[in-house]
C-alpha cells in the first residue's frame, strides 16, 4: 500500500500539471482558458516527485487538447510511470489515464476575470497491484480564475478530489500563480500550491514552484519548472516538456 500510495501522489501531481500550455503547465495551478475553437495543442513531457519514501517519475507522458466548441476544450492525458521505493522493488508500466472537459463561462473584461471549470476523471488503466495505478476511477472538480495586466498574468483557484480507492481519501487543493512575459520569447512565473492529505495515513503539503516557458516559434515551446514543499509532507517536484499547437 505504501508503494501504491506514493504512486498516487505522483499521478495527482502529474495530472494537475495538465491544462493549457500558455497558462497552466508547467505549473501545478491551472487556469480557466480553453483552447480556441477548432484549434488543438499537444505536448510530450515528464514530471518527477521525490519524497522521503523514494522517487516517482512520470514519462514519457502526453497531453492533447482540442477546442471542440466555443469556450469548451476536450482533454486527454496519459503516461508511463516509474516508481522507486526505499523498501520495495521498483516498477515501470502504464499509468492511469485522464479525460476532462474545460468550460469557460465568464469572459475576462477590463474589470472582471475570466472564470471556468475543468472537471476530470482519472481512469484506472495502471496496474494497482504493482503500484502503477489507483485501482479505481477518481475525480477532480476545480474552479479557476484568471486576470491579465499587460505583460503580467495571474490565475488560480482550487477544488476537490474524490477518491474511493482503498487507503485513499477525498481532499481539497488550490493554488495561485503570478507570471510575466519578457518579450515574445520568455515567460517566467512562481506559484504557491497547497493540497490536503490524499491518503488515510498521509499529510497535506504546501509548496512553492518556479518555472516558465521559452518560445522557439509562435507555435512551439519548451516548458520547465521545479519546486519543493515548505510545509507538511516533503515533495520535491519538477516538470520538463515540449508544446506544439495549431488549427484554423
Amino acid at each position: 500500500m505504501h508503494k501504491r500510495t506514493k504512486y498516487f501522489l505522483l499521478t495527482a501531481m502529474a495530472l494537475i500539471f495538465g491544462g493549457r500550455a500558455r497558462a497552466g503547465p508547467p505549473f501545478l495551478t491551472d487556469d480557466p482558458e480553453p483552447v480556441d475553437y477548432e484549434h488543438w495543442e499537444v505536448y510530450g513531457f515528464a514530471t518527477g516527485d521525490r519524497t522521503n519514501g523514494g522517487d516517482a517519475v512520470s514519462g514519457p507522458a502526453f497531453e492533447a487538447n482540442y477546442g471542440a466548441f466555443h469556450d469548451t476544450q476536450l482533454h486527454i492525458a496519459g503516461q508511463v510511470a516509474h516508481v522507486t521505493s526505499n523498501d520495495q522493488p521498483s516498477a515501470t508500466g502504464l499509468g492511469d489515464t485522464e479525460l476532462g472537459v474545460k468550460y469557460r463561462f465568464v469572459h475576462e473584461t477590463s474589470e472582471q476575470p475570466q472564470v471556468g471549470v475543468f472537471p476530470a476523471i482519472e481512469l484506472p488503466t495502471g496496474d494497482a497491484d504493482r503500484g502503477l495505478g489507483n485501482g479505481r476511477a477518481w475525480f477532480r472538480l476545480p474552479l479557476w480564475l484568471q486576470k491579465s495586466f499587460g505583460p503580467w498574468k495571474t490565475y488560480g483557484g482550487g477544488g476537490v478530489t474524490l477518491n474511493s480507492a482503498p487507503g485513499q481519501r477525498d481532499y481539497r487543493y488550490g493554488g495561485w500563480l503570478v507570471q510575466r512575459d519578457f518579450g515574445s520569447r520568455l515567460t517566467l512565473g512562481g506559484e504557491i500550491f497547497s493540497q490536503g492529505a490524499s491518503t488515510a495515513n498521509g499529510r497535506g503539503f504546501t509548496a512553492f514552484n518556479f518555472g516558465g516557458y521559452f518560445n522557439f516559434t509562435e507555435n512551439f515551446s519548451l516548458l520547465f519548472s521545479a519546486g519543493r514543499s515548505f510545509s507538511g509532507e516533503r515533495h520535491t517536484v519538477w516538470y520538463l516538456g515540449l508544446y506544439r499547437t495549431g488549427g484554423k
